[in-house]
């Protein structure tokens, strides 16, 4: 099987990660078309209207009458199947009370569901299928894997090992994202497998082993360095997300950026305080003072959502996720065509 990847929608081999929470702006999206590179909408936990206008305004937005109509992605988060510790929730929620009570802000009683606009999101991308559709914390059917293909979709899956890629492989998916636990944000595994303790390098060639798809790398690219050396172990592209964030095409919230600048923080850690699934962010206060949060996403991400507004409205970052991966500090407020053309093979 080829193992290179279009060249028609990837372009120079760099992508936008999808960033659920406001990054992944169309602007940014659009921004990384027009410079090579394939960028993505996240449509994790978005209302079906919600991502319907963002596929409007991206289908306008990067349009140039002298490259024509830019490809770009979506990407969904599969919603949880696995049970929740109702108690274990519940006892967060009011461990969660004087964090909100701190910055004015109350906490909502559980919404117990995951997201159930989940099918009205599939069933948009068959309606207006984009070029790429990408799966993020689990699997889709493998009848939905073949109807977007049908309708003219490349599809890929996200895994973090070589068990998950096995899996993903047999549901007839296009391609895979291979992500390292050095990656900002949530983390991919639906395996619920041990972390992978070796290097991104080390990861795609330990996918590659058991594969014969085309791998994209994403996890800690800070450098060209590290793209390179993710592309010499076998991928044939780069997903780049935290370099993103600082660019001015980027829906980063005002306290995000700044603390990404900040020497205030001195590292990233991995939580589960924010949302009930271990996510990397740049490590603050509420990271600290909730290390032993129960699992129970997307339960727990509805339940903290007001007190990290409300903290974003306060100016302070003490209390709102920062998603970071390893290698932020190499970060810059640059233009997002300036990322793509760092990191282009």
């Amino acid at each position: 099987m080829d193992t290179t990847l279009p060249a028609e929608l990837f372009g120079n081999g760099v992508i936008a990660a999808p960033m659920a929470g406001g990054p992944s702006s169309p602007e940014l999206a659009a921004a990384v078309g027009r410079a090579g590179g394939l960028g993505f909408l996240a449509g994790g936990l978005k209302a079906p209207e919600a991502l319907e206008a963002e596929l409007a305004t991206l289908d306008g937005a990067s349009v140039d009458r002298s490259v024509g109509l830019r490809p770009f992605g979506v990407n969904l988060f599969v919603p949880n199947t696995d049970d929740i510790d109702r108690n274990a929730v519940l006892a967060y929620r009011d461990r969660l009370q004087p964090e909100a009570s701190s910055v004015g802000a109350a906490v909502p009683e559980p919404r117990w569901a995951d997201d159930d606009a989940f099918p009205a999101k599939l069933d948009l991308l068959l309606t207006r299928p984009p070029a790429v559709v990408s799966f993020t914390f689990g699997t889709p059917r493998w009848d939905t894997v073949a109807a977007l293909r049908r309708a003219g979709s490349f599809v890929i899956q996200t895994v973090t090992g070589a068990e998950e890629a096995t899996v993903a492989a047999a549901l007839g998916v296009d391609a895979l994202v291979v992500q390292h636990p050095d990656a900002g944000g949530h983390s991919a595994a639906f395996l619920g497998l041990p972390a992978f303790a070796g290097t991104l390098p080390q990861l795609v060639d330990a996918v590659r082993g058991v594969v014969d798809l085309p791998l994209i790398a994403a996890g800690g690219i800070g450098s060209p360095d590290d793209a390179a050396a993710a592309r010499a172990a076998g991928a044939a592209a780069v997903q780049v997300g935290t370099a993103f964030l600082r660019t001015p095409e980027a829906g980063t919230n005002p306290v995000h950026r700044a603390a990404l600048a900040s020497p205030d923080f001195t590292r990233t850690a991995q939580t589960r305080a924010f949302s009930g699934r271990w996510a990397r962010g740049l490590e603050n206060g509420f990271m600290r003072r909730l290390a032993d949060a129960p699992a129970g996403y997307p339960v727990i991400h509805h339940l903290t959502a007001p007190l990290r507004a409300a903290s974003v409205r306060a100016g302070s970052p003490d209390r709102t996720s920062l998603w970071a991966g390893t290698a932020w500090g190499a970060a810059r407020e640059e233009p997002a065509a300036d990322v793509v053309g760092r990191f282009a093979g």
